[in-house]
């Protein structure tokens, strides 16, 4: 079926109207009219073709809430009407060691990402939630909560994902000091998160004007990573850092932070960093790891616990037509903290 999108047709094209095919309802698929949908960084690169490897035309958006529209013969876990969300992938074996231990995001056969991966059933790109309408296989369509703001909801699904996954996979629990380095996108969404788990909750930044912004956002202290002295003041004391700068830059005074036994995660810098210092992880048996988004079942527990809890995105709603000053200002950093599309503007 023929359905309205706004696509990047070349790495220096903006983004504008165009037209798209989804696949017909398979038995155990789903229709979603979507209403939201959230602007990733990702999406910015894959339209510029920063990483080299987009395909055109490319319709990107990965943090998609809509109302299912239709459901295959198959569906019985989603209905006419529900309020879902889908996040940044859309299909994968699910037989796999990693589909079958819930990491569907590291399937061994290749998961299938919502914008530039293959079309399972009528081949070419996926395109993804710049458009009115998707068809998603009912294994990776999320229930969202008719307590939250849907358009608050949409980030969850990477920005909120990203950040809770390594949380949760690392054990970070009630009464840690937990670190956030970096506040955006990522960074606004692990401290609402460590705040709500009971966590005693630092923000480590180089900006003292978005430090009092964490603040607002729940944070219990504020570090500032020039200041020498307070560096050394925290040294050892942190039971778990959540690392969300999206660039490279240098781990040393982060790793110093640790205590004993203690993990840095990395979410933000998808590139080749700086040197790091070997002794600063034999010192005290600190780790460093790395963490992409999250699987199907952690995203919903996700999304529960923001039900639960009242956590959600802090967004700022633009219209369809908006959508290239969005990544300007996105490159720029001038949004707090995520751009939604009101996807009835397209």
């Amino acid at each position: 079926m023929r359905v309205a999108a706004y696509a990047a047709q070349g790495p220096e094209a903006p983004v504008e109207p165009f037209e798209i095919d989804r696949r017909d309802l398979q038995p155990n698929d789903v229709l979603i009219d979507i209403t939201w949908c959230g602007v990733c960084h990702s999406d910015i690169h894959t339209a510029r073709n920063e990483w080299g490897r987009t395909r055109y035309p490319v319709v990107p958006g990965h943090e998609i809430v809509g109302r299912v529209g239709a459901v295959g013969a198959n569906v019985t876990r989603h209905k006419v009407g529900d309020t879902v969300g889908v996040g940044c992938l859309v299909d994968a074996c699910l037989t796999c060691p990693a589909c079958t231990d819930g990491d569907e995001q590291y399937c061994e056969k290749g998961s299938v990402g919502t914008y530039g991966g293959t079309e399972p059933v009528i081949g070419g790109p996926t395109f993804g939630g710049y458009s009115k309408q998707i068809v998603v296989r009912d294994a990776f369509v999320l229930k969202v909560s008719d307590k939250l703001n849907p358009a608050e909801v949409a980030p969850l699904l990477c920005a909120g994902i990203t950040s809770w996954s390594p949380l949760k996979h690392w054990n970070v629990k009630k009464g840690d000091k937990v670190g956030v380095i970096g506040l955006g996108g990522l960074g606004h969404m692990g401290v609402k998160f460590a705040v709500a788990m009971g966590c005693d909750v630092v923000m480590i930044t180089t900006s003292p004007e978005k430090g009092a912004d964490a603040k607002r956002l729940g944070a219990h202290d504020v570090l500032i990573s020039s200041d020498r002295e307070a560096m050394k003041a925290h040294r050892g004391s942190f039971d778990f850092l959540l690392n969300t700068v999206p660039v490279k830059h240098d781990l040393n005074p982060y790793l110093m932070l640790l205590a004993r036994n203690a993990t840095m995660v990395l979410v933000g810098a998808i590139e080749p960093l700086e040197e790091m210092h070997g002794g600063l992880l034999l010192a005290g048996r600190r780790r460093l790891a790395g963490s992409g988004i999250g699987g199907i079942e952690e995203t919903q527990e996700m999304l529960d616990f923001c039900a639960e809890h009242g956590v959600t995105s802090d967004v700022e709603i633009i219209a369809m037509k908006d959508i290239n000053t969005a990544y300007d200002r996105v490159v720029k950093g001038d949004v707090k903290y995520r751009f939604v599309i009101d996807i009835a503007t397209l």
